[in-house]
């Protein structure tokens, strides 16, 4: 197997690995919102325009300003980790390994660590609407809920693309309500995607992998209830990358390598959207 084999066959495999196990995957930005930039940049679609104007039957239409422009900014973040299997551990075919170790890989260790930075990074967005309160009941979390509806039903957000990000406990208060209001609040969100607690954190550390691997809560973060994103207020987007040496190219050791690493915009909250996110927090112990 050689490289260009390693990029036809099995980059594909990563990508569908990420969009099955990444909950916010469903952010990703496309081809319209989103293009691959130079030296670590990605350019973002942001679309401005003027609202309405007289119309008069002498001069015609008011002439205000539309503007779609591509806005360059920086990926947050460049993270790696370099695979090794040694030789004489490899009893299976190449491939076959290959295939385990990069699902194994990315659903232990890089879905995890992708949605805890993307939902730190947008919960903590300045000027989005954010609150801090302790909920232990079925019927705070349905009131909390409406609450984050009810504000973004009145600063007028689409209802069609509502995301609720939602920890299993947080969802299970709201089945075990009566059906009626269960009902009721979650017919709000065009979809309603699980994430575990471990992913759903106001601020993280990322570990330099020098002495720590992966990511913890940061000190001064705290859990979250829940996230609403409205999904054209936000775009985030992950380019992964996979190299295979050859135990015989090892030079420090015998062992099949698997160099991996991605580049990341975590999130991208548009500034004219914000009131698309709306997050619940618990409160901080003192």
């Amino acid at each position: 197997m050689n490289e260009i084999e390693l990029s036809t066959v099995y980059l594909p495999l990563l990508d569908e690995v990420y969009k099955n196990e990444v909950k916010t995957s469903v952010l990703d930005g496309d081809e319209v919102t989103v293009r691959k930039g130079q030296n670590g940049e990605i350019k973002v679609a942001k679309l401005n325009m003027d609202g309405l104007g007289d119309f008069d039957r002498k001069s015609g239409y008011t002439e205000g300003n539309t503007q779609l422009k591509w806005e360059t900014v920086k990926y947050d973040k460049e993270r790696s980790q370099k695979l090794k299997v040694d030789r004489l551990d490899n009893k299976e075919s190449l491939g076959l390994m290959l295939a385990k170790l990069s699902s194994e890989f990315l659903r232990t260790k890089v879905a995890p660590e992708t949605d805890a930075a993307r939902i730190a990074k947008i919960a903590s967005v300045e000027g989005i609407s954010s609150v801090e309160e302790d909920i232990t009941t079925g019927d705070e979390m349905y009131k909390s809920l409406r609450a984050g509806t009810n504000k973004m039903d009145e600063d007028e957000v689409s209802t069609s693309n509502r995301i609720l990000f939602i920890t299993p406990t947080g969802k299970a208060l709201i089945d075990d309500l009566e059906t009626y209001k269960s009902k009721s609040v979650m017919s709000r969100f065009s979809q309603v995607i699980e994430v575990p607690q471990t992913r759903m954190y106001s601020k993280i550390t990322l570990e330099n992998g020098k002495e720590k691997y992966g990511y913890k809560k940061a000190d001064d973060g705290v859990e979250l209830n829940f996230l609403i994103v409205e999904k054209s207020s936000t775009v985030t987007a992950m380019e992964q990358y996979m190299k295979y040496f050859s135990p015989d190219q090892d030079q420090n050791g015998d062992s099949h390598i698997f160099p991996y690493r991605n580049y990341n915009l975590y999130g991208y909250v548009y500034e004219n959207k914000k009131a698309g996110v709306y997050v619940s927090k618990k409160k901080a112990i003192i």
